[in-house]
């Protein structure tokens, strides 16, 4: 539901862009790649006083085009570690986010995006920063891209689109391990196939009120134990006004979802998971397919809209889905051309690859981009820049958080609920984010073999974000960043993780040279288990090659 609905509100965006062909030739384009070089130390501060140094190479790219039909960023960053004495184990490190929206004709246009990130695989183990050895940490990769339709018959809007994903995690580096606790399994790959249609007429149109038809069909395939989900649903909505600015809506439809896998090998004497040399377990091609959860029936919703103006939307709703009582709703408010606010309620049946496809296509088409000597900056939340996506809309996006997907790596699906609240601003030389939220995920896996124990558990996350940046003049620039996680697995004994951290990064250029500075401190403490803090530096050269 929360997928239409973002592809619905895109879908309205695009229609409403007439580009006239004198305002279609202003483009304007920024592309600056770079190499870099740092030397980086890495301590810790509470333990055996542990310190680690490497020299950092690094390359990258930070680049833009906007106009009237197109609106493409990228910002990318590869970093490559040169160990001195011991060992330095993450030796490669992808960063990077690309977003690209193209209007193709009046009707049609294409999106798409990008992630390289690091991720926490599992919500028992340590939360540390991302500088140096760092367990508990996979890098990840995922995209989506696909076309969406907009058109007019009479007063008849019809919409429909089409979205491809894919999602891909490394094995972890280090080993990891939770004391007392039971193996889970680690992610791998998966691809996910979306398609949308809908036709709907305004209230006042036909009738007094609005009604629109709409449906969906959703696949995803998961490579760990040939997990394989399949939903389709049809639903009508309609929308009554009562004032000017207040709509009462209502929706009910019919679903059928079904989410399936297949057993582990395991060991036959000790009744353990066999894992391959990547740590993941192994699918029994053998076995049949076990049913992990399914759903086939009504479902429907009720609430209200509150659209004051064109810069501010409210709208809640309340209903009955998944066999329980369902909340959702979003705020939007676009305070400023620079300003903007985004809130969200959200409750579906997700999983790692199709939640990291919805949310990257929710994020801002033009965003905030920072000196980030330690490529963490795509991790967690993404704010907007102010800037309008290529001219397709006047509101400013405020950005979204991938910290409920990234903040701890799953193979199983599960029933996704929880808010998300994301602020941003840019003003003059000064630009700030602030993002938090929580989230819960229950689990939905078959029950047999050891992927069970996740069955019937549900976990916790809590998180909060603020990053700040500040331009002194054309040269130079200082930023910083804070966060604070707090994850509750839900499974008997296992540890709760409290993880804080911050850094700060100061830059300078002379010309195409220019040099970057950056400390900070991470720590997290594992109940009954144990804590850590650490401290990073860093000090490198930039050569910008345009």
């Amino acid at each position: 539901m929360t997928r239409l609905r973002t592809l619905l509100l895109t879908s309205a965006v695009c229609a409403a862009t007439v580009a006239t062909p004198a305002a279609a030739q202003r483009t304007t384009r920024r592309i600056t790649p770079y190499v870099e070089v740092a030397q980086v130390l890495t301590a810790d501060l509470d333990g055996p006083n542990d310190v680690l140094t490497y020299t950092q190479l690094s390359a990258g790219i930070d680049a833009s085009v906007q106009n009237q039909r197109m609106s493409v960023q990228v910002s990318y960053r590869y970093d490559h570690r040169i160990d001195w004495q011991d060992p330095v184990a993450q030796g490669s490190v992808h960063s990077g986010l690309a977003q690209a929206s193209v209007q193709l004709s009046p009707a049609l246009s294409f999106e798409g995006g990008a992630l390289a990130a690091r991720a926490r695989d599992d919500i028992r183990g340590a939360a540390p920063g991302l500088a140096g050895n760092s367990r508990n940490i996979s890098q990840l990769y995922s995209a989506y891209a696909g076309p969406t339709l907009v058109t007019q018959l009479d007063q008849t809007t019809i919409n429909a689109a089409y979205r491809f994903g894919y999602t891909k995690v490394e094995a972890p580096s280090l080993d990891f391990g939770i004391p007392g606790q039971p193996v889970l399994d680690n992610y791998d790959s998966s691809s996910n196939h979306m398609a949308m249609a809908s036709i709907g007429t305004r209230a006042g149109t036909y009738l007094p009120i609005g009604l629109t038809l709409s449906g969906a069909w959703e696949r995803e395939d998961i490579s760990q134990l040939d997990q394989r989900y399949d939903g389709k649903y049809a639903r009508i909505d309609a929308v009554l006004p009562v004032t000017p600015t207040v709509a009462l809506t209502a929706g009910a439809g019919y679903e059928n979802i079904r989410l399936s896998a297949r057993d582990a090998v395991v060991d036959p004497v000790t009744g353990a998971p066999v894992l391959d040399n990547n740590g993941r377990f192994v699918t029994d091609v053998t076995s049949p397919r076990r049913l992990a959860y399914e759903t086939d029936g009504l479902f429907w919703d009720a609430g209200v809209i509150w659209r004051p103006s064109e810069r501010t939307t409210l709208q809640g709703r309340v209903g009955r889905r998944y066999d329980t009582t369902s909340y959702t709703g979003s705020f939007s408010w676009a305070v400023s051309n620079r300003t903007g606010v985004n809130i969200g309620v959200y409750d579906s049946i997700d999983s790692i690859g199709r939640g990291l496809s919805d949310t990257l296509s929710s994020l801002p088409a033009s965003f905030v981009t920072q000196p980030d000597p330690f490529g963490d900056q795509f991790s967690g939340c993404v704010f907007g820049d102010g800037q309008s996506a290529g001219g397709f809309t006047g509101v400013q996006a405020s950005g979204g958080c991938l910290t409920p997907l990234l903040g701890a790596l799953t193979t199983a699906s599960f029933r996704s609920r929880g808010i998300v609240g994301v602020v941003s601003t840019v003003s003059g030389p000064w630009s700030l984010g602030v993002g938090a939220g929580y989230a819960n995920r229950s689990f939905l896996v078959p029950n047999r073999g050891p992927a069970a124990v996740l069955r019937g558990i549900r976990d916790d996350m809590y998180f909060g974000q603020i990053t700040m940046g500040r331009a002194f003049g054309p040269r130079s620039s200082l930023t910083a960043d804070a966060y604070v996680t707090y994850f509750d697995s839900g499974l008997g004994g296992a540890p709760n993780v409290l993880g804080v951290g911050g850094n700060t990064s100061y830059s300078y250029t002379f010309g195409r040279l220019g040099a970057i500075a950056s400390l900070g401190v991470y720590a997290f403490d594992q109940t009954n288990v144990g804590s850590d803090v650490s401290g990073q530096a860093l000090l490198g050269l930039r050569y910008s090659l345009r």
